[in-house]
């Protein structure tokens, strides 16, 4: 029998992607995603290069500038990339940005500590930018050098830049515009940006960063400079709470590793600790958090025992106890970091775990044994946060341990045959009839249904026993089975996550948008896991159905599609408005909102903990004037549902 050619496997089936290639076929494996998060993250990685250059000790100042044609330039006065001949031939400048795990991280003598782990951001960046130019001035003169998608436009002069200039001054300046057809979109988002570089400052205080957007009439400029360091990255965080304390900071060093801290107290029951490791935030934790956290809780126990706070016959308070109402900063400089992922999201060097709970413990050991009446307020925070677990305990464990086979108590669940989680999904559908026609259009294998009767509560502004007595609340914790938060007698376990997506399904309007922001409050606020491990999704019902006279009917799924719809169809055709899923039936459900070969969806993540955290607080808390502040200073950004 005759082979055919897609049964063909031999080595002319192996692909070599050559340079930065690579990149551009698979631009997740480098920044993440190609939404606007991975759009930020190229203003990232070439900042991040930057403060590695303060780091080691020779850059005072970098500037950001959003430009008025979209792209955007990142200049510092550090040494300047170096420029001369390298053993492979060409300029050093032109191997930074022209090949993967290039550049100056992977010498120690060059950098001792740095967030630039895999030498691949400058390239990463070149390789995803329509044009980049490149300006150094380093030894008394300037040098310049440009790229189009990754490839060089500026010819050699014996392997070497040509030199444009000369100037006193040292540092390089990159200025890159994003390549639309790789990104969904261009336009930088410039909240995360701002955040993101005032974070950075507060992590290096003897750092200025300039920022300007030039997009806007009247150019917007910041500038963020924080002597005060950590310290006051927590009284920022903090600045609209009641604190019970003064910010406690501390710093120490073993085996090469630098560790930095910073805590405070405040008057609520929420936890909020962040993690960095050579400036780079760290989303999803690590093993510094790990040591940290362990050894604050060892300590305080410890204490609690000796000023006979805990009786003999008491039991240990729990991590959850003890963090409840915490703020804390955690920054280490590790001269080998190893992360997970190129974005860097998660710390994994065991000796990290180790170093910083040796530091904590000898620190605030130290700092306890001076201060009694702020480890006594501490230890009544974790005394206030035990007793409200211990007296719902018992319902609680009852309440979310309680199995039935449809992990349902009143029956709404319509649960999916398989077994498999990874296979699984769960949409939760925005009223009965919509949940009626998703239950008859679904895949039963592997869809779940879960209807949800109207406004879930707003987690944000309720108390712990209001959240956990809600009835739907209830209903969702026990379909997801991975239990809820920590310390209320099924601590959250991801591992035990009963389906791989969990899709929340609501109509294209106000109401819905609402629903869709209180469970996500929820999910933020409990299980925040699920969103950092990218298991939520919106769906995108269509708003719009167009029916020609002739040729196929076809789903807009907003306004923009129904526009360039009209442009591009010259026949007559009816067009239909869903104004909510109840109308449609169950066939138009699977094809545009179950199936996954046609549907659209969003995935909900998280870019910048400490701006979502704050802005959760502002626009779902019981504080109006900064709610109205907002709104009013993003009123041309809100699209209107009229």
């Amino acid at each position: 029998m005759a082979k055919t050619a897609a049964n063909n496997y031999d080595a002319s089936s192996i692909t070599v992607l050559e340079g930065l290639e690579a990149v551009r076929v698979r631009p997740g494996m480098y920044i993440g995603s190609v939404s606007t998060k991975g759009l930020n993250h190229l203003i990232y990685e070439i900042v991040d290069n930057a403060v590695d250059e303060h780091l080691a000790g020779f850059c005072t100042q970098i500037k950001v500038t959003l430009e008025a044609d979209g792209s955007a330039t990142v200049s510092d006065n550090g040494r300047g990339i170096p420029v001369g001949m390298h053993e492979k031939g060409i300029s050093a400048e032109r191997l930074v940005f022209t090949t993967l795990h290039a550049g100056g991280k992977f010498d120690n003598e060059a950098y001792k500590t740095s967030g630039g782990l895999h030498g691949v951001g400058s390239s990463v960046v070149n390789a995803l930018s329509a044009r980049m130019k490149v300006t150094v001035k380093t030894g008394g003169f300037i040098y310049e050098d440009s790229y189009e998608r990754g490839i060089p436009t500026m010819e050699l002069k014996d392997g070497l830049l040509p030199v444009v200039g000369k100037t006193k001054e040292t540092g390089t300046t990159v200025n890159f515009l994003p390549d639309d057809t790789i990104f969904d979109k261009t336009r930088f988002k410039e909240d995360e940006v701002k955040s993101r570089l005032h974070e950075t400052a507060y992590l290096n205080p003897e750092l200025t960063i300039l920022y300007e957007d030039k997009r806007r009439e009247e150019p917007e400029r910041m500038e963020y400079h924080e002597p005060e360091g950590i310290v006051g990255f927590i009284k920022d965080m903090n600045k609209s709470k009641e604190a019970i304390h003064d910010v406690i900071y501390f710093k120490g060093e073993s085996e090469g590793i630098t560790v930095e801290a910073a805590f405070q107290y405040v008057n609520e029951f929420h936890e909020n600790v962040l993690g960095f490791c050579n400036n780079i935030y760290n989303a999803e934790g690590g093993t510094h958090l790990t040591g940290f956290k362990t050894m604050f809780t060892n300590v305080i126990n410890t204490y609690a025992r000796g000023l006979n706070i805990l009786k003999e016959k008491d039991v240990n308070f729990t991590g959850a106890d003890v963090r409840n109402g915490m703020t804390a900063v955690i920054s280490i400089k590790h001269p080998d970091p190893r992360f997970e992922g190129q974005t860097k999201t998660k710390l994994d060097n065991q000796d990290a775990a180790k170093v910083v709970a040796k530091v904590t413990g000898d620190e605030i050991v130290r700092y306890f044994d001076r201060n009694l009446e702020v480890l006594k307020s501490i230890i009544g925070c974790a005394e206030k946060a035990a007793k409200i677990r211990k007296t719902e305990e018992k319902a609680k464990t009852n309440m979310l341990t309680k199995q039935k086979f449809s992990f349902d108590s009143n029956g709404k669940l319509a649960n999916c045959e398989s077994k498999d989680a990874a296979k699984c999904e769960i949409f939760i559908v925005e009223g009965d009839s919509a949940g009626g026609s998703a239950k008859t259009a679904r895949n039963r294998m592997y869809q779940a249904i879960l209807p949800i009767r109207g406004k879930i509560l707003n987690v944000e502004k309720a108390s712990i026993d209001k959240v956990l007595a809600n009835a739907e609340i209830k209903t969702m914790i026990n379909a997801f089975g991975c239990g809820f938060s920590e310390g209320y007698g099924n601590d959250f376990d991801i591992t035990k996550l009963r389906y791989d997506k969990i899709i929340i399904m609501a109509d294209a309007d106000v109401d819905g948008a609402h629903i869709s922001t209180l469970l996500l409050t929820l999910f933020y606020r409990f299980m925040p896991e699920l969103i950092y491990e990218g298991h939520v999704y919106i769906a995108m019902p269509p708003l719009y159905k167009a029916m020609p006279s002739k040729g196929a009917e076809e789903y807009l799924y907003d306004d923009k599609a129904l526009e360039k719809y009209r442009k591009k169809h010259k026949g007559p055709f009816t067009l239909q408005r869903y104004k909510g899923l109840g109308e449609m039936d169950a066939q138009q459900l699977w094809e545009t909102t179950l199936d996954p070969e046609t549907r659209m969806m969003k995935q909900v993540e998280i870019e910048d903990a400490r701006m979502a955290s704050e802005v959760t607080e502002m626009l779902m808390g019981t504080e109006v004037p900064p709610r109205k502040e907002f709104i009013y200073q993003h009123a041309q950004d809100a699209e209107l549902d009229v």
